[in-house]
Parts: C-alpha cells; structure tokens; sequence
C-alpha cells in the first residue's frame, strides 16, 4: 500500500490533511518521527500560521532535515500553505525577515489587496503541462493566507546536495493587487499556497495527481 506522513511540527490543520489522504487509500501516519518521514512514499509539510513560528517549530523537530534529506533522495514532498512559504528563501511579515529553507528563489511578502487575508475559494492560472493540476486546471481551490510569494526563482541547489533535474513549474493567483504563487513544481517538490484538503473534489483530484507521482 502507498505510504504518506503528514508532519507534525505543531503548525497545520493536520487532521484533515490526514483525512483526505486517507480517503484516496493512502496508508497516512501523522508524526514527527524521523524515520517515517523518510521512509513513507510520500510526505506533506502542512503549516497554518506565521512564517517565523513555523520555520522555528520546523527546525525543533528536525523537519527542514526530514525535508532535504528527502528531496537528496528524490522522494517527494508536498509543502501546503505556510508549509509552501517556507520553501522560499526568505519570508518578510510583522516588519521583521526570517530565513526559510531556501528550496525557491524569492520572499514571502504581504498581500497587496483591500481586504487581507485571502479567504475563500479562487481559479488559477495553472502551469503549462502542471502535473498537479492536470484535469483540474480550470477549478478552483481554497485559500486563506495573508503573506505570498510574488516571484518564484529556479535555484541551483548543488549546496544542499540536492539535483532537482527537472524545471520549474509556476501557477499563480491574483488577489487584489497581488500577482502571487498558488502551487509550485520542481522535480520531488511540490507546494501548494491554497488548501487541497479543503479544496472539495478538485482537491482531492490535485492530491490524487501528486500521489500518481510516487
């Protein structure tokens, strides 16, 4: 049976995450544990919350290793909502930066729109043969987030000792004034700004399509 983890680090909607996983007959484990993490076919960085706090609850587990070690051995990791954000090099919220994982190239920043957060149901501009959002490129997804990243940046990795072969793979969303990253690919990694575990069947069709890349 397929394997997943959904990571816990004390930052995420994580029962639903692991709930949906379920749903779609992945054998899901929510844990911290290092050794599942690795060792599961899949693994989901959720994150809910501020940037700063996620990255420092991240780091206390040992999950941006978990993360890395994964991607030096190509198995995949599926970052949603702050657990896309911190994929990014820097992430700028409250007037104060805070280092990410520096997987992406880019900042995280706060929204350019009247009514902050984005909440709510939007389209996206999907990426031009996105695996991801194939068959669902025209849906709509759920958001609720009040920082993004408004650039995406393919980084060399060979510091980290990571070889992501493939290019990136950028969809983006508006709201309000803000031109933003919905989801990201690269290789292993992937990462998603909205919500798939809230995201209805169009959700549950994106986890699907991620779940086909194991």
């Amino acid at each position: 049976m397929t394997t997943a983890v959904v990571f816990d680090y004390g930052f995420g909607n994580v029962r639903s995450m692991v709930r949906a996983m379920a749903r779609l007959g992945v054998d899901t484990t929510l844990t911290s544990d290092y050794r599942q993490a690795i060792e599961a076919d899949g693994l989901v960085v959720p994150g809910v919350g501020a940037f700063a706090a996620c990255m420092e609850g991240l780091k206390a587990v040992d999950g941006d290793r978990v993360i890395l070690d994964r991607l030096r051995a190509g198995r995949p990791v599926l970052g949603v909502c702050v657990g896309e954000q911190v994929m990014f090099e820097l992430g700028r919220e409250h007037g104060a930066d805070a280092p990410g994982i520096g997987l992406i190239g880019g900042s995280v920043d706060p929204l350019d729109a009247d009514v902050v957060p984005h909440m709510g149901w939007d389209t996206v501009e999907a990426a031009e043969g996105s695996q991801l959002l194939k068959g669902i490129e025209s849906e709509r997804f759920y958001f609720v987030h009040s920082c993004a990243a408004h650039e995406a940046r393919e980084l060399d990795l060979a510091g980290f000792d990571i070889e992501l072969s493939a290019h990136q793979q950028v969809t983006w969303c508006e709201y309000g004034r803000s031109h933003f990253v919905a989801a990201y690919e690269r290789g292993a990694l992937s990462a998603t700004q909205f919500h798939p575990e809230k995201s209805g069947d169009a959700g549950a069709q994106l986890l699907k399509n991620w779940i086909d890349t194991f």
